[in-house]
């Protein structure tokens, strides 16, 4: 196991997408598990879904920050784009941050294939400008999203960090592939220690509305049909997100080390790691998971029935059938793996959802 090189006491996290399901887990957990730090972050708020859930994710962590401030927790928000290279210059300058955790990005697969331009801006641009300002206000370590979509149309499973990743099937796949190769660049020429983790279908409470779990519910709730892609064929690794938040937290303490090569020149310190659940589930058991879940938190009634509620329908464009993620490079670092069972994370979800929604 590698050996914590980076200690979060008395520190400055920038933490970008804070508002979004990860970011604001992620914040969460720092300011419960941290004394004496202070914890930015920043996010856009843009409607690609419902902002009232980032308005809710944002008050939480006021609350808590407000909670924590007798053991030196502070929190601040800046409500802006890290697309605006003027701004991000400004807040890396004003607050001196020594770890920053990129999770600011458009996500969706699908939502790539007709809006590609905010892709570009939030994924490329956005990133290139946290890489200069990690150039121009040198940190400690640099962790940011990729995602498990990079492995596109990879045949071998389970999909391993050192796989080839040259064939992705979308846009948003290739601008996180292309990220990963962007911050390698960045790592050998300015020794930026930076770490890439591919996350895989994340899930829980307060989650993306895009998502599988979340959209089924909503439509159920409304009586409509949920299609399921590639007539049920489908298999994702399923991942609970304070899992993921754990593994990322575990990250952000180890740091890839700085050394010199034989010619003198810094090698990278640069490491990828795959945060999965390392158990594909079925989509067709997904969904029978998700409706008793749904009855037992009384968001759908008992009598509910789901089967006239079903469509099966062929696969979509940028989908792959498979994702399953060998984090055994995560568990001999870090000592951590994955293991939320699926029905107890969405259990916690559909109690949220009858909670949230006043079902």
């Amino acid at each position: 196991m590698i050996e914590p090189n980076v200690n979060l006491d008395n520190k400055t996290v920038l933490v970008t997408g804070a508002a979004g399901f990860i970011g604001s887990n992620l914040v969460k957990a720092l300011m419960k598990s941290t004394k004496n730090i202070s914890v930015v972050g920043i996010d856009n708020m843009n409607d690609y879904y419902d902002v009232s859930i980032k308005e809710y994710r944002l008050k939480q962590l006021e609350d808590l920050a407000g909670e924590r401030k007798s053991e030196g927790v502070s929190w601040s928000f800046v409500r802006g784009n890290i697309a605006d290279k003027e701004l991000i210059e400004k807040i890396f300058a004003e607050y001196g941050f020594d770890v920053v955790v990129n999770l600011a990005a458009q996500a969706g697969v699908r939502y790539s294939i007709t809006h590609p331009d905010v892709y570009i801006e939030s994924n490329l641009i956005g990133f290139y400008n946290i890489l200069e300002a990690c150039r121009n206000h040198p940190v400690e370590h640099l962790v940011y999203a990729s995602s498990s979509s990079v492995y596109g149309s990879n045949k071998k499973i389970p999909y391993s960090t050192e796989d080839k990743v040259d064939n992705p099937v979308s846009l948003y796949a290739a601008t996180k592939k292309s990220n990963e190769l962007l911050a390698h660049a960045y790592s050998k020429l300015y020794n930026i220690p930076s770490t890439g983790l591919r996350f895989f279908t994340v899930y829980g409470p307060a989650g993306r509305p895009d998502m599988a779990y979340f959209g089924f519910t909503d439509k159920l709730l409304r009586g409509e049909t949920i299609k399921i892609f590639n007539f049920g064929k489908c298999m994702r690794d399923f991942t609970y997100v304070d899992d993921i938040v754990e593994g990322i937290r575990r990250v952000m303490c180890r740091a890839p080390e700085k050394k010199n090569g034989e010619d003198g020149l810094p090698l990278p310190p640069y490491r990828i790691y795959n945060i999965g659940n390392s158990n594909p589930e079925n989509l067709l058991d997904f969904v029978d998971i998700l409706q008793e879940e749904l009855i037992r938190a009384k968001v759908l009634p008992a009598d509910y029935d789901f089967e006239a509620h079903k469509e099966l329908v062929p696969m979509q464009p940028g989908d792959v059938p498979v994702t399953y993620a060998d984090t055994s490079a995560l568990e001999n670092d870090t000592g951590f793996r994955p293991s939320t069972p699926l029905r107890e994370g969405l259990r916690r979800f559909a109690e949220w959802y009858h909670d949230f929604y006043n079902v």
